[in-house]
């Protein structure tokens, strides 16, 4: 953890807590980046565009903070393609096996004491934990 820095994720979970909090307060919905995701597919019409724009949000914003940090994060290079569709496969799967994602049950779930949302980001947690000690240490997988 060469690169951490306390202010800048402290500012990043307030924006977050923030965010999420409004997200409930506002509109009465968990901000699960999943359930949100599905929801601009599945739900009523009305609800698609608080949906997209809340989506949008997330990805102007991760591009704001790239454009205003002059490019500060780094994109991963000669990573196997292979390696990350199968990371991309599995991730959509876990999400709907869990009935959740790492946002909805790790922010949202955790705050409401939700047993189901504890032991989905422990397991979360220890499933990543595990995949990058096979990947580095016993494949050998460097990125």
């Amino acid at each position: 953890m060469e690169n951490f820095t306390p202010v800048s994720a402290l500012l990043g979970g307030a924006l977050i807590g923030l965010s999420v909090s409004l997200l409930l307060l506002l509109n009465g919905r968990m901000a699960g980046i999943s359930g949100i995701m599905n929801g601009v597919f599945s739900a009523p019409k009305k609800e698609e565009i608080w949906r997209i724009i809340f989506l949008l949000g997330l990805v102007l914003g991760a591009g704001i903070f790239q454009w205003i940090s002059e490019g500060s994060l780094q994109l991963r290079a000669n990573y196997p393609v292979l390696l990350i569709i199968c990371g991309g496969f599995l991730v959509g799967f876990g999400t709907r096996m869990g009935s959740g994602c790492t946002s909805g049950h790790g922010i949202c779930g955790i705050a409401n004491f939700s047993l189901r949302s504890i032991t989905a980001t422990i397991t979360f947690m220890l499933s990543g934990g595990i995949t990058v000690y096979i990947l580095k240490h016993l494949l050998g997988v460097t990125g």
